[in-house]
């Protein structure tokens, strides 16, 4: 699957970079290439240091500028409006947990694990009782984060991971688009499809693509440490919401159909052994680039 491969996530990054930039950057020079670049598209700078082997995501909270832009713009308000206060005990823990989550991640898959380093800038986390976490394509890098009580690393990882895909979609359709209508005209009854994630919701059409692809990822890494919770919870709707968006293939364009079989392809197969492969093999690292007539 492409939108699962690394080396096609720094191949669409590094297309992004050098469309808003104008430059060409080696894979070496991509995390910091890519920073600079999407701090041109958000309200706020992405972190990066000229070190390329230092490039972190820059952890913010409740009363950080990210929280304060989203509260101000009605972004994620079932997140942002319930959060509490936090203290110096419970950040520091939330910073512990999340750096473990990224070494698990490593252990788990150093593929999945590269490609978070590389497309999350800023993880914004605070305890809104709004179990989950949050991206949007306003703002690129950005991952939102509720962490719920019982949470532990192995939650973290999953968390971090969803999102990551979010902010890979985003970048894909950047570069080459996946649908062949604007997002708002999705919102419409007749393009409307079947969520994963929100089982028995009909979502617009990009909202339930992406519901779906990211239940990829995490399923993968339940199946890699040996737990079905979320496996047995989405395996019928994955199949369900595929079928659905099968349905609207009209509306996607070539790279956005392709993307769809993929993910109905393994929707049909729930072959973990071929996501493993998908995810470093170099067969799905390119995409045929436009060519003007």
């Amino acid at each position: 699957m492409h939108f699962m491969n690394l080396g096609h996530s720094y191949e669409n990054t590094a297309r992004m970079v050098t469309a808003l930039s104008n430059e060409f950057p080696t894979a070496e020079d991509l995390p910091v290439a890519y920073r600079k670049a999407i701090s041109t598209l958000r309200p706020l700078p992405a972190h990066y240091d000229e070190d390329k082997n230092n490039n972190y995501a820059a952890i913010t909270f409740e009363d950080g500028d990210w929280s304060d832009y989203c509260l101000n713009h009605g972004i994620f308000a079932h997140i942002f409006d319930g959060a509490t206060p936090s203290d110096a005990v419970t950040r520091d823990r939330w910073k512990a947990n999340i750096a473990s989550a990224l070494r698990y991640l490593q252990e788990m898959s150093p593929g999945l694990y590269r490609m978070v380093r590389l497309l999350v800038t800023d993880i914004v986390v605070l305890n809104s009782g709004a179990d989950g976490g949050g991206s949007a394509s306003q703002m690129p890098g950005v991952v939102v984060m509720s962490p719920g009580p019982k949470w532990e690393v192995p939650q973290y990882t999953e968390c971090l991971t969803h999102e990551a895909m979010h902010l890979n979609l985003f970048v894909a359709d950047t570069v080459y688009g996946t649908f062949t209508l604007p997002s708002v005209e999705l919102e419409a009854d007749e393009h409307r499809a079947l969520s994963a994630v929100k089982i028995g919701q009909r979502r617009p059409l990009d909202k339930a693509f992406h519901a779906a692809a990211v239940t990829v990822p995490l399923m993968y890494l339940q199946h890699q440490r040996g737990t079905t919770t979320l496996i047995d919870l989405y395996t019928e709707s994955l199949r369900d919401a595929c079928a659905d968006l099968a349905t609207h293939r009209e509306v996607f364009t070539e790279y956005g159909a392709m993307l769809l079989d993929e993910l109905c392809g393994f929707a049909a197969s729930i072959d973990f052994a071929h996501v493993a492969q998908t995810i470093t093999d170099p067969t799905y690292a390119g995409y045929r680039p436009a060519v003007a007539a």
